[in-house]
This record gives C-alpha cells, structure tokens and sequence, in this order.
C-alpha cells in the first residue's frame, strides 16, 4: 500500500488542510509511491467532524489503491486502532497533521463536551503546557489512535465502539421530531375546547373577531416558539424542557422558581384532563341512566381509573407512552375529518331546526360581526380560549428524549403551531359558515307566509327562530356546546376525539410533570427534593417523580374544585412562556459571544413584546391568579437567591452582570476624580488571604463598600513552579474571599524577586478609575532575623510605593500576621479526624456484614480483635500528634488573627497627626468610626505643637476638623517631641542597631572602604550621626505614645519618609521598629501628599 507523503500533496490548492495521511516507510511501498508521482491528481476526502462513527480517521488514497487498502485492513496486520504517531518500532507508521508529527491534534467534538456527557466521552486535548515545553522524540508508547497521544486516554475507535454497545445494551429509546415534538404539541394544543367551546367563541366574537381571538393567542404562542428555537439550538439541550431552557440562559434563580411551579402545573394539568374525561363519560352514563353512584362521585371514581392507567402506560416506558400518543391522535384526525365532511354532507330538517344548514353565504354574513351576550367582551371571551392554545412545550419538555433536540424542537414546535392553528381556523369558520347563532330545535319552527325576515339568515332559510330573542333556547352556536356532534358525519367520533384530546393532554402532562421535576431535582437547586432526581431503567425514567405526580393529580381529582385552580395553572404555563422570551432576549442583549443559536429567525424586541404579551395575557386571563402567580415566583426566586446553589451554566445573567460591569468602568473613566470622592483604594500584600486574616480584616474595614481591596501575593522562585502553582490557586483562594464575605479582589504575580513583584502589582493592577491609591502592608517583624536582601526588598516596595505616588500603611500587631503554622496544625489534625471517622465507619461496616453473614464466632472474635488493636494504635498516634502540637498551636497568635473581626469596645482611636499628608491619616481613621465594629471608639488628636501656644494650636486644630466635619472626642497638643529619650530607650536604641553598623571611623580607609564595598547595607557613622536628631525623634515618640496611648483600641500614627539613596535600609527599620514597639495595633500611615478632605461643598 502506498500512501503520497510528498510537500507538493501540501502545496496543493485542492488539498484539504484537515487531511491525515497515513505512511508507511517500508522499501516496496516508497517504489510504489515513486511510481505514483506524476500521474493523476491526488484525489483528497474531507475529513468530516459530525459523522463521528465512520469518519474517526480518514484516509486519503489515490485512484485504483482503494482495493489495495481495503485488502490492508482485512488482513488484519493494521487497523485504524493501531496506528500511532510516534510508533518507531513497528513497520515505521505515523499520523500526520498538516504534515508534520506533532502532538496537535485537529479540532474535534470530543473535546468540547462536558465531563459525563451523555452523547459521548470528553476528551482532554493537550495542555499548552505540554505543547509549549519541549517534545520527547520517539516516544515509546502501546499502540493506539492520535486521542491517546494527546490525552492519554482511550481511543476514538474504542469511544465508539464503547458508545455502541453501551447503547445496545442499555436499549435508550430515543425519538425522532415527528413522534417525539410534533406529535406531543399537536395533542396538547387540541384539547377539549376544539370541540364544545370553539362554536360558543366564533358565536359570541364573530367570524372576524373570533379569527383575531385565534391569531392573537398564536402569536403569543409562536413568538414563544422562535424563542424556544433559539435557546434549543444554542448548545446542546438535555432533558428538563422549560426548566432546563429558562435556568441555563437566565441562572438557577429564575429557572429553579419556574421549574417548580412548571411542574405543578402540569401535575394539576393531568387532574385537570382527566376529569374533562371523566365528565364527558358521566355525561354517556347519564344520557343511558347508568349513574354509579352520583354525578361528582362518578367523575372521581372514574377519574382514579383514568390516572392509574396512565400512570401504568408511562411507567411502562416512553416508547409506549410514544405509541399510545400516536393512536390517540390517528383518532384525534379522523374526529376533526369527520367535522370538515359532515359540514359538506347535506342536512336534515331536524338539523335545520337546530341551526345546521350546510354552507350559507348568508350565514356566514350574519356571523362575521360580534354579538357578544351574558357579559363577555373580547378580552373575556379570548381569556377562555387561550388555553387551548398552550401546550407547544409538551416536546421541549421531553428534551432527553430526543435524538437531536436541537433540530427536533424548533421543528415540531413551530409546525404544530402551524398546523394546530389552521385547524382551529378551519373549524372555526367552518362551524360559522354552517350553523345559526340561536336555534329552537323545533321542526315546526318555520317561516309562515308572508311573514318579515329582516335579515335574518335563519328566516331567509326557511326557519323563524325569532322567539330566542326574548327566550333562551337550547341550540346554535350561542347555546349548545355538541355542535361539531351534531354537524359531524358520525356523531360518536367526536365524541371519541374528546376522549382522545383530554387522554393525550393528561398523558403529556403526566410525562412532563417528572421530567421537569427530576431536572429540577438533579440540579439539587432545592436541596430536600433530591430524593426525586434517580432514575430507573433504561431511559433513567423518574418513577418516584410518576409517583409524586400521581398523588398530586390524585389530590386536586378528589378535591374537585378545578374551576378555582384552573386560571392558576393557565397563569403558570404563562409565566414560563414569558421566560423563556426573556430567556432569548436578555441572552441576545448581554451580547455573549456564547450566544450563537442555529435558529436565526428570532429577534430579541420581539422576544421582549413576546414576553410583555404573556404578562398581559396572565391579567387579562385571571388578574387575582396573575399576582399569585407573581408572588408564588418571587417567593421562590428569593429562596433560591438566598441558598445561592453551587452551579455555573454559563447564564446570561452572568453576562449581563460583566457587560455592566465593563460599562460602568468606562463610564467611569471619563469622570474626573474630584477629592470629595475619594476613597482609599488598597493592594493589601496579605500573601494567600487566609495565611493574614487580621492584615486583609483591618483592611476591609475600610475598604469594604467604601473602595477597592485587592489582596496580592507574590510567587519567587523557579519560574515554571512559581506559574503552576499560581495559576492552580486563583480560584481557590478567590472562592475563600467569597465564602468569607470579603469584598476583595485576588491577585497574584511570579516575579524574580518580592519587590519586583509587587513593582508590577502597583503598576498594572487596577481597571481605569479603579486602580489602587493605597498600599497595604504588615510590619516585617522579623527584619533582625533576615537576610539583608529580604529587608532591602521590603525597604525598597515602601520607595517604590512613594516613586508611583501612592499612599502607605504599614500595620504592626504584638503577635504577627502570619498564621500559616496554625492552619497546618489545624490541617493535620482535621485529616486525622476524618482517617478516625473513616475508620469508625469501617469497623460498622464490618460488623454489620459479620451479622448479616453469620460467620462463625471464632473468626469474628478475631477480626475484632484485630481492628481493635488498629484503631487502638491509631488513637495513640493522633493523641502523640496532638500532645507533640499543644506548644505550636499558638492561641494567642490565633487569637489575634481574629481580633478585627470582633465588635470593638468602648474605648479610642488615637491619631498622632504629625505631619500633613493631605489627610488619609486623618480619613482612615475616620472611616473606621462610622464601621459597626468600631462605632462605639472615639477619636483622640494628638499633634505636636509649642508650649507658649496651647490654646492656640488646639483651637486651630478644632476649626480644622470642624470644617472637615469629622468629630472627634479630644486633641492634646504635644510640646517635647523634639526632647531628647531618656538613656535607657536611646541605650536599647543602640543595641539594637550595633549588628547594623559599619564602625568605620575606627578602622582605616583602606578597611573601611573595603567593608562599605562588601556589606553597603550596613549604617555607617557618618549616616548615624547625620540623622541623630530623627533617630531622637522616633525614639522619644515611641515614649509619649508609651504615656498617652498604652490604652487605647488603635493606634493612627504618622509613618516616617526616609530620603531615598541616603537613609539605609536597616536605620529606616530600625526608626520603624522603635516607633512602634510594644504597643496596642498601630497603623503607620503616610499619604500622597495630595489632598483626600476637602471642606468645601
């Protein structure tokens, strides 16, 4: 077998760029293949991505080379199985894309299809990781198709035939768009209506206004069905019909209120049918004096009958529901036949006398206007009708069962609106056409001599039906309701077709009813209803939904008052055409490039009309059924926002919510940020947010529906370990802010170094108007301990902070933020506790086998004995574990960790405003105040000031707040800042820093250049003793904040600058650490310099 190889297949115009080859490289066939070149055209076959079956791989061969490679394969020596890109070893075969070996594989279903996909496996295609790292060559691998090189999984051919034998084992019975849709619709929209209350409508409307009554709830109806196109044809569509359509285009909370209600109703609906079945019978038993008991009794007990045998046929399995459907509408057709004939077929005098006189021009004149009576108008008579206009959900509703929903559903639906609506047309006007509005019964009723018609059809005719005028009479269209009977050619076949439209209606709805249910349920959206989510038997049929449905029908059959729930359950069907027109147009108008239906013939303002349309309907129907309807669906969208169900279906509610996102953040940009606006914007550096819970907590105080929080951690280290695992933390550690109610965003970076990091974080986090002002940082308490690079970093983020014009805050707790050993301990403990838990459950389970078994006693003893001394050992370990942790587990760090979550006591805020900023050490403080937590704290001044001016200075300092409008409880003006510590802080002063110095006016030049040049980190004399007096500073203000504020709940304290280039790193920590020691929380806060208050208006 030869198969072209050659670059000029490639450069071939013809050549279909999807096109595998399959070479092989023996001797013989390279001949063959040399042979080849120059003759005919290659001759290339489309590989096809839909027919999944036959076209997992095709091969392209030359002309006359088919038989060769037909012989190929019945050999047996290589099938498609076999064949495997990379196999060096055996006969030199290789798969090809695009000509080249690589693990790219071609575009393929497989790999778009969700995990558990019913209509085939889901194939994972390489990483980019995998593509992007380097190829291992000749790859050694067991034989198999491209799918196992790229995924490591099974073969195509394999999924195929996997899928095959799964389905003839299982047997789904899965039906097509006549039997499956149009069937369904067509039996649900014909109900009983077509034949007793269609002649009252036309007789009351009019032959022109009954037509618009028609046209009018088909339009409701049909704009519904483009939508339900729509929604059905953009992806795939699995079983729970209105409820599946509604809640994966607008979300869980309006699919998971209407999906319930949706089911209801249609359990209500059988109950509904079935007694229209019921009296129909009752009415025969009457008509032959064969009453069983009474006239309501009879309807219930037949009605019990009816349900069970329903419930029998749908329990028995979709295909025979299928089956019974299809006979109930061969008889449902041959009734409305008999109609159409008998109106052409000629009538008798006692029909005449009822109003029946074939085809009269006159007739139809005389009934083409309204003559409306007894009350009703065009709105109440159209409230009657539209009901049996419903029913074009009865397929969509069986979308499991489908074997292509999308094509199914949008066909049948909208042809049974078609086809439903012309018959109601036909027979309408048909029924006009034919027979009078009034009628006596009476043979002797007709015309003497002489007498004055005026007009009147019936008179013209022959017949005087002028006393209905002022007596009710008993026939026409106006007064009896069994004019198709009586107009039929056979009488009894409408009478079986009433049978036939209120059985299959029952029917449907009795299939629908579980169907939706146990969509509902499997979607555990109301968590207590998932025991009615599995399925039995082939098709996962919902028995314990039959059952629920079943007691439901059962209920509302014995109770008998359906007059009262009927506008309810009209009202029901309503409200979920209504969303699904919303469905279509809000997935239309968020504008989701996911939002890409088969079916172009929609609009989405026509969808919107549509849904308005339903709405209106629901008043005009029942408006006291309307608002029960409104609040039953309000009540429930409320539930389930609240339980707020663990689902993403991708809605476009999700979209909608990012589109107005994107919007208001344009908006925004154009707005000129104005200082009564401002707001502190944060990077708070918390690492991964739960490792400093108190750092991101006091953060969020200020932050939280105030300004943006963004929680950032940096990653260092190896490159590609640093991305991995970066990237496989997001969603976890953003799911931990959500779950902990924290209003913050995640971020992270991997960069070379911390500060390089976090140099990056405050230049590009941040969208438009809404980018970070403030940076956000814990005290580096162990800056003694480390290494000199580690303070240069963390010296150097607070430079660059200042170089980008942001403003800084820098936290400092007694016990640290970090908590990362906690939540280890706390992690080993919980994973022993559920090995304890497994454990236990284990040695029950044993137990309860060993007593169901009846082994004998010797054994049993033993076994136990055996898992005693398990458990007993594992115990011990968990306790050796526990008492080896009890001095790790720091409560008091713990403790801490959670001291901002607390409600925060009567007590003070201390703000040592020491220098002006432009006001953020004045505002943070401020917005902590008007925080539950910490309303009950007053704000203390303290600022520095003269000793001959006191009075002043806290004058000037009232009247400043004041315009600012920010209360405040004192202000204590402090005079001896600028006095030197006492010796024993400047002593501790000193020791502390000695390990920092350089000392290098005690040695050489030589030495001590030599020493600046190997540790430059290092505080030199000179540096030292330029900033001596701010070394005082800090020390003395670490004293009267020791006097002043020991008490207090927080301290706000001025956060020195050191001059960049000339104060060393470890001098600027050390001014930090002493400034800050051994005192309550301190904030360490230094604006912009750039205005945040403002006391103008």
């Amino acid at each position: 077998m030869s198969m072209n190889n050659s670059p000029n297949v490639f450069l071939d115009p013809n050549a279909n760029r999807f096109q595998v080859n399959i070479i092989n490289e023996s001797r013989d066939n390279n001949e063959a293949s040399q042979e080849d070149v120059g003759s005919d055209p290659p001759h290339y076959e489309e590989t096809s991505f839909t027919d999944e079956a036959h076209n997992r791989l095709r091969i392209s061969y030359r002309p006359g080379k088919r038989e060769l490679y037909d012989n190929f394969l019945q050999s047996g020596e290589k099938t498609e199985a076999s064949l495997h890109p990379y196999d060096t070893h055996n006969k030199m075969y290789y798969l090809q894309t695009f000509g080249h070996n690589t693990m790219d594989p071609v575009p393929k279903i497989d790999y778009y299809r969700n995990t558990g996909s019913v209509s085939g496996n889901k194939l994972n295609r390489p990483s980019l990781l995998e593509i992007h790292e380097q190829l291992a060559k000749n790859i050694a691998v067991s034989t198999g198709s491209v799918e196992r090189v790229a995924n490591g999984e099974s073969t195509a051919g394999d999924e195929t035939t996997a899928s095959k034998e799964e389905e003839n084992k299982t047997g789904l019975v899965k039906f097509g768009w006549v039997k499956g849709v149009l069937v369904r619709c067509m039996l649900n929209i014909w109900g009983v209506m077509l034949f007793i209350r269609l002649s009252w409508i036309v007789g009351q409307a009019g032959i022109g206004l009954g037509v618009i009554i028609i046209l009018l709830a088909t339009m409701v109806t049909s704009i519904t069905g483009l939508s339900t196109s729509a929604i059905a044809t953009n992806g795939f569509v699995r079983g729970g019909g209105a409820y599946y359509l509604i809640s994966r285009s607008l979300g869980p909370e309006f699919g998971g209120s209407i999906g319930l209600i949706f089911a209801f109703a249609n359990a209500v609906a059988v109950a509904m049918y079935v007694v229209g079945f019921a009296e129909t019978v009752v009415e025969l038993l009457k008509e032959s004096d064969t009453i069983m008991v009474d006239e309501s009794n009879d309807i219930r007990i037949i009605g019990t009958i009816t349900v069970v045998c329903l419930l029998g046929i749908s329990v028995a399995g979709m295909e025979w529901e299928a089956k019974a459907q299809v006979i109930l509408l061969v008889v449902l057709l041959i009734a409305i036949a008999n109609f159409f004939i008998g109106t052409v077929i000629p009538t008798n005098n006692e029909k005449k006398a009822r109003g029946f006189f074939n085809y009269q021009a006159s007739i139809f004149a005389e009934n083409f206007g309204p003559d409306f009576r007894g009350g009703e108008g065009f709105f109440s008579v159209f409230a009657i009708f539209f009901p049996a206009a419903t029913g074009i959900l009865a397929g969509a509703n069986i979308s499991g069962d489908l074997k292509d929903p999308q094509g199914a559903i949008p066909k049948g639906t909208m042809l049974a609106i078609l086809i439903t609506t012309v018959a109601y047309i036909g027979v309408a006007i048909c029924a006009a056409s034919c027979v009078v509005r009034d009628a006596t019964g009476n043979i002797n009723d007709t015309v003497v001599s002489g007498m004055s018609c005026n007009g009147s059809s019936a008179c013209n005719l022959g017949y005087d039906f002028s006393r209905c005028r002022n007596q009710p009479c008993d026939y026409g269209l106006m007064n009896n309701f069994q004019v198709m009977s009586m107009v039929s050619g056979f009488g009894p076949l409408i009478t079986a077709g009433i049978f036939s439209a209120t059985l299959s209606s029952a029917l449907a709805s009795l299939v629908s009813a579980p169907k939706v249910f146990q969509a509902l349920c499997k979607d555990n959206v109301y968590k207590g209803l998932h025991f009615f989510a599995k399925g039995y038997g082939k098709n996962n049929e919902p028995i314990r939904g039959y059952v629920l449905t079943f007691v439901i029908a059962m209920a509302f059959i014995l109770i008998a008052e359906l007059n009262t729930i009927a506008p309810i359950i009209s009202n029901f069907f309503l409200a979920s055409y209504a969303l699904i027109n919303f469905s279509c147009f809000h997935a239309s108008y968020a504008k989701s490039p996911g939002w890409r239906p088969a079916f172009r013939y929609y609009n989405m303002w026509v969808s919107l009309f549509g849904a308005l349309l339903c709405c209106g309907v629901m008043f005009v129907i029942n408006w006291w059924a309307a608002l029960i309807t409104y609040a039953i669906e309000l009540f429930l969208y409320i539930y389930v926002t609240y339980k707020k169900p663990e689902v993403n279906w991708g809605s476009s509610t999700q979209a909608l919510y990012y589109i107005n996102a994107l919007d208001s953040a344009l908006a925004l940009t154009a707005v000129e940020d104005h200082v009564k606006n401002f707001r502190p914007q944060c990077i708070a550096l918390t690492g991964a947010p739960m490792i400093r819970p108190a750092l991101l907590d006091i953060t969020h105080t200020f932050t939280k529906n105030n300004g943006l929080c963004i929680c950032c951690e940096v990653y260092t280290g190896p490159r590609k370990l640093c991305v991995k695992e970066m990237n496989s933390g997001m969603a976890k550690k953003q799911a931990w802010l959500t779950k902990n109610k924290r209003k913050a965003f995640y971020a992270a970076v991997a960069a070379d170094s911390f500060r390089d990091g976090v140099k990056s974080l405050l230049q590009a986090s941040g969208l438009g108007r809404m980018k970070p002002n403030t940076l956000v940082i814990g005290f580096k308490k162990d800056w003694r301990n480390a290494a000199a690079s580690q303070v240069e970093n963390y010296v150097g983020v607070i430079h660059d902070a200042f170089d980008f014009e942001l403003g800084m805050i820098i936290i400092r707790i007694s016990q640290g933020f970090d908590i990362s050993q906690v939540l280890q301990v706390q992690e080993e403990l919980e994973k022993l506790e559920q090995e304890r838990l497994a454990l236990e459950a284990t040695i029950k389970e044993n137990e309860f086998e060993e007593e169901k078994s009846g082994i004998c006693g010797f054994f049993r003893k033993a076994r136990k004995l055996n898992i005693s001394k398990h458990e007993t050992k594992k115990e011990s370990t968990i306790n050796t574990i526990q008492s080896m942790h009890v001095g790790e587990f720091n409560q008091k760090l713990l403790e801490a960790s959670t001291q901002f979550k607390k409600k925060q006591g009567k007590g003070t805020i201390d703000i040592w405003w020491l220098f002006d900023d432009g006001g953020l050490t004045i505002l943070i403080p401020y917005i902590l105040t008007i925080r539950k937590k910490w309303k009950n704290c007053k704000l203390r001044i303290f600022t520095g000031g003269k000793a001959n001016r006191i009075e002043e200075e806290k004058l000037v300092m009232a009247s400043l707040l004041s315009k600012f409008r920010i209360k405040f409880a004192d202000i204590n003006i402090i005079c001896d800042i600028n006095m030197k510590p006492n010796k024993e802080s400047w002593k501790f002063f000193e020791e502390m820093i000695e390990p920092y110095r350089l000392h290098e006016s005690c040695k050489d030049i030589t030495t001590a250049e030599k020493l600046k040049r190997e540790t430059p980190w290092k505080i030199t004399d000179a540096e030292l003793e330029a900033f001596k007096e701010k070394s005082y500073r800090q020390v003395r203000l670490n004293e009267l904040l020791q006097e002043h504020s020991r008490a207090a709940n927080l301290i706000v304290l001025s956060l020195p600058v050191a001059r960049k280039g000339v104060v060393s790193d470890y001098l600027y920590m050390a001014w930090l650490e002493i400034l800050s020691k051994n005192l309550p929380p301190t904030l360490m806060v230094r604006g912009n310099h750039k205005n945040v208050l403002t006391f103008y208006s």
